[in-house]
């Protein structure tokens, strides 16, 4: 049978049913199949520029109905889209900053990354696939009672941006975003379940309003200031590397002792640190200049 498989695999490979084994085996790498590679396209990015790999939820208004999401925030939603993010700059420490808000995360790899030889295709499947597993093995950890219904979905897409200013701007983008959304879905939300409004009513109620005046309605119909709100909800989560202390228990025997001993041990060990701040301005990017270093 061995035989049969052997002389089978040279005829696939174009080689002799004999010629298998020693050197000559190195010839079946060489079929006659091997021009297909020929098709592949070359995806290398651009080299000196920040690699930015941004996700999103497919469908997710569907799927955060059909699970029962809370509106306008779920911290349950919020808290696990974090910890897949963390999951991912865990097996992937070439990303020096994330960003994220509602269903959505954006990954941004070293100005200097050579990790898959700088292929597009390589840092967006391993950021999607990484990210989307996660979703689905830790949603016990944070939906206790929700049973996942069906696997979610998510899409990604890479830009290059050439200068530190270019990657300062654009995330600021997507923080700008999450205040703009989170400002009218907490009015929305509060039309819809306190005032008795219809989401088509709501939405009527709101159309052509600007910031100052939904914080309005806010405040004189529902008696909330929108910055109390939580900053998770208004600024988002950024995730960087931050050295951390830990206490961990170790047992240990002393001199002159015969049995060991717990004692407490602190060591200092690299993480991926969840904050929610401001990073439109310059504070942020003060605090944390390595983020920008050429030698991050």
């Amino acid at each position: 049978m061995l035989r049969f498989c052997r002389a089978a695999a040279a005829i696939a490979a174009g080689c002799a049913p004999g010629s298998l084994g020693g050197r000559r085996g190195l010839a079946m790498a060489k079929s006659k199949f091997e021009y297909v590679r020929d098709f592949e396209a070359d995806d290398t990015v651009l080299p000196n520029c920040w690699i930015v790999v941004r996700l999103d939820g497919r469908n997710f208004h569907r799927f955060s109905e059909q699970h029962e999401f809370k509106k306008p925030n779920d911290d349950r939603a919020l808290h696990l889209m974090t910890k897949c993010a963390q999951t991912v700059m865990q097996e992937l420490e070439d990303i020096v900053i994330a960003y994220g808000q509602s269903d959505e995360y954006s990954f941004v790899f070293k100005k200097k990354s050579r990790w898959f030889k700088r292929r597009a295709s390589k840092f967006m499947t391993h950021v999607v696939s990484q990210f989307s597993s996660s979703y689905v093995f830790y949603w016990k950890d944070y939906f206790k009672d929700q049973q996942l219904l069906y696997p979610p979905g998510f899409d990604g897409r890479i830009v290059l941006y050439p200068s530190n200013q270019n990657l300062k701007d654009y995330l600021s983008w997507r923080q700008a975003d999450c205040h703009i959304n989170n400002l009218y879905n907490t009015v929305f939300w509060m039309l819809v379940q306190r005032s008795g409004l219809t989401p088509v009513q709501a939405q009527e109620r709101l159309r052509g309003t600007l910031a100052g005046d939904k914080n309005e309605i806010l405040f004189s119909e529902f008696n909330i200031n929108y910055n109390n709100e939580p900053l998770m909800y208004r600024k988002g989560t950024v995730l960087i590397w931050q050295k951390v202390n830990e206490v961990i228990t170790k047992k240990i025997k002393l001199p002159k002792e015969e049995e060991e001993k717990e004692v407490e041990v602190t060591r200092t060990k690299t993480k991926v640190v969840p904050l929610h701040c401001d990073i439109i301005g310059d504070q942020f990017w003060e605090e944390y200049p390595e983020i920008l270093a050429e030698d991050s």
